[in-house]
């Protein structure tokens, strides 16, 4: 039997798919007891509390968020495996769950790029690991491309509670930004907030303000109006391989062992960020209405209606802006909205092409394997989100 208390916050979506990843390595290996400890409980009795409970518990392992306070040796010390889920700094006395901050620091700058934004920001938190990691990545990337003199970043808030910010000094920094900027915030909470923001003084999202998120958390991304984009991270492996961590430890209380690291997967594109960075007006119109429409079908003749362009006009100043046709920059978003429903959706390959407008399923595998490098099948299997 493996005996593990988990203290975290349960209405993030992070500890409920690492706990997911738990359960998954435990199917087969006979019992594994959780307990799902509130951090209200540390607060009150504080971290001695927990190991007082925990003894009496007879707890193997406690997963938590705990401070750097806290003096976690104390576990070790009485025989119980600790290992610190990423929520200020790391810790050198115990293991962490932590995660691959400055690469999707990077990834989220890499996709704003490629979206021809100019300008760039980042929202985040002062003397947090994760956040200012994200920041570090980011901003590496942004000057590494050469906008690193149109880069402006926000990490003057305190880490009291995920919840809390100030409005007031969040909206006065979005307003002195130059407009069109792509924002990336530190977590999903945060991109949230600028949004709220956002939406408080007139300020339009996408268009004017672009926002990315951390952690893809579905519920948060979702209630946010227009929704959220989001770097969707591999927690749920992340929890498998903390499981497979703890039972070698039981088995080895004195091997080395290293750090889990959770690592970004591919960024989830929702309403937010769904939008081509360009100060040309008409295009900026057609570019919305494909990104708008995509599921659609459409040519460039519906496109002609929406400005006062020729076709051979329209054509030549799409392609001056993004570099592509209008016909490849449709097709590459469609294939696009393609691979990330067939990450996210349970339906077979040709139900998903069917609900994109895709009637020639051996083209579109064809198309998608031109650009993508692999087959439809080959592309699910290899981002599965285990």
């Amino acid at each position: 039997m493996v005996r593990i208390i988990l203290l975290t916050d349960f209405s993030e979506e992070y500890a409920k798919n690492l706990l997911k990843g738990i359960a998954r390595y435990s199917k087969g290996r006979g019992s594994w007891v959780l307990c799902k400890m509130p951090l209200s409980y540390r607060d009150m009795h504080e971290v001695e509390g927990v190991l007082e409970w925990a003894l009496k518990w007879k707890a193997d392992c406690i997963i938590a968020q705990f401070y750097n306070t806290d003096q976690v040796e104390i576990f070790r010390k009485n025989g119980i495996i600790a290992i610190a889920q990423d929520f200020k700094q790391r810790f050198t006395e115990i293991l962490n769950i932590t995660g691959a901050h400055y690469l999707a620091g990077q990834m989220g700058a890499h996709y704003f790029i490629k979206k021809g934004f100019q300008h760039f920001a980042y929202y985040g938190f002062k003397g947090v690991v994760w956040s200012e990691e994200r920041c570090e990545g980011f901003r590496d990337e942004v000057e590494k491309y050469g906008w690193g003199g149109n880069f402006s970043e926000y990490q003057n808030i305190e880490f009291k509670d995920l919840w809390f910010y100030e409005s007031a000094p969040l909206t006065e920094w979005l307003r002195t930004l130059p407009k069109p900027v792509a924002i990336m915030a530190c977590d999903d909470n945060q991109g949230h907030h600028i949004i709220e923001a956002c939406n408080q003084y007139g300020i339009k999202v996408p268009e004017e303000v672009a926002v990315l998120g951390v952690d893809n958390d579905e519920a948060v991304c979702t209630l946010s109006y227009p929704p959220l984009s989001s770097i969707h991270q591999a927690v749920e492996k992340g929890g498998y391989e903390t499981a497979a961590l703890i039972e070698k430890m039981m088995k080895d209380p004195d091997a080395a062992y290293e750090d889990v690291v959770v690592y970004p997967t591919h960024i989830v594109t929702r309403q937010s960020t769904d939008i081509y960075a360009t100060d040309d007006k008409s295009i900026s119109v057609v570019l919305k209405y494909i990104h708008q429409n995509i599921d659609k079908k459409m040519t460039v003749n519906d496109l002609l209606k929406l400005v006062p362009l020729s076709r051979r006009l329209l054509e030549a100043r799409f392609r001056q802006v993004t570099s592509l046709s209008v016909y490849t920059y449709i097709l590459n978003l469609r294939i696009q909205k393609f691979a990330e429903k067939l990450i996210y959706s349970k339906d077979t390959v040709v139900e998903i092409a069917m609900q994109m407008g895709f009637t020639d399923y051996k083209n579109i595998s064809r198309q998608f394997k031109a650009i993508k490098g692999c087959t439809p099948s080959e592309y699910r299997l290899k981002r599965s989100v285990k």
